[in-house]
């Protein structure tokens, strides 16, 4: 029951923001009462803390399934495709409610989930830069962080969507330029593979849509 409401609870908070999603909203959109919810949250920071967890747990999972014998350039380009696909459909109010209402529970969860997405991702860079499809010459730091900064910008900023870009092609304008600026001559032809693989898939999910 605990994780039920919490899959569900976490839907409607990405779905409708946080601060829409009243206590009795809650209850009422679940479907059980104020009494089975307070047997395993306490109050509904709580059950937020927790949906958030399960959230970044989720897509912490899909990164691990990730196969690293492939070049480490589409590799990162795969990483940022499954952040950009969980992250770009995600209701604004969200992440404004998370950080206006709850910026210390905020800070909280990236603190103890932030090091090991960014221990993951410097791991790819240095492959990249041993396996020779990244430039020697990058911070990884530094790539890295750039690259936070402009997915969040990218996923998170209303200014985007006047564009009326997919996920795939929001990903192919913006963090996959960046991407290809860290990338040798063998990097980049490995990456343009993948992206005009992408860009193929991206065409025929359109075609299906518009029959």
């Amino acid at each position: 029951m605990k994780e039920e409401i919490l899959q569900k609870s976490l839907s409607l908070f990405l779905k409708h923001g946080i601060r829409e999603m009243s206590n009795q909203k809650l209850v009422d959109w679940l479907g059980i009462s104020t009494k089975t919810i307070y047997k395993y949250f306490q109050n509904k920071e709580g059950l937020l803390e927790e949906a958030l967890y399960l959230y970044h747990n989720t897509q912490y999972d899909r990164l691990l399934n990730l196969s690293e014998e492939q070049d480490a350039a589409c590799h990162f380009l795969e990483v940022w495709q499954i952040a950009v696909e969980m992250e770009y459909q995600v209701n604004k109010s969200f992440y404004e409610d998370l950080h206006y209402y709850y910026p210390e529970l905020a800070k909280k969860v990236e603190a103890s989930i932030g090091p090991r997405f960014e221990q993951h991702f410097l791991s790819i860079i240095h492959r990249g830069i041993q396996q020779g499809a990244f430039r020697s010459d990058i911070l990884p730091e530094i790539a890295l962080q750039s690259i936070f900064i402009l997915h969040r910008a990218s996923v998170t900023n209303e200014s985007f969507k006047v564009f009326g870009l997919s996920a795939t092609d929001l990903l192919l304008q913006t963090t996959a330029q960046y991407i290809r600026g860290l990338c040798t001559e063998e990097g980049r032809k490995a990456l343009e593979t993948r992206v005009q693989l992408l860009k193929a898939l991206e065409a025929t999910e359109k075609q299906h849509e518009n029959i």
